[in-house]
């Protein structure tokens, strides 16, 4: 039961970013568009674009796009299945006592 709950949490915390991220782009859309429309408006002397709403759709777009290609960057690399240049770096290995320095 545990396992179950533990995977439903995992697919909520991809759920969340992935409805953010299309929320942004639709905001960033509708902002666009609202302003290409405009221009057959005839009683309109200048269109006027909405820059707020496109700004909070490029950021919910970011976050969302971000948090879901780190999940997948840092799941790939537990498994190391990334390139050998994304791989961890590991820190040298101190010296044993008594190896093969010459120290007694």
């Amino acid at each position: 039961m545990k396992l179950v709950i533990s995977r439903l949490i995992a697919i909520l915390l991809l759920v969340v970013p992935g409805l953010a991220a299309a929320y942004g782009f639709l905001l960033m859309k509708d902002a666009l568009f609202d302003y290409f429309a405009q221009f057959g408006n005839v009683s309109l002397p200048d269109p006027h674009f909405d820059l707020w709403h496109f700004l909070l759709g490029f950021v919910l777009f970011l976050a969302g796009v971000g948090f879901i290609g780190g999940w997948i960057f840092f799941r790939d690399r537990k498994h190391n299945y990334v390139s050998p240049r994304f791989r961890a770096k590991r820190p040298p290995r101190p010296p044993r006592d008594g190896s093969k320095t010459g120290g007694q």
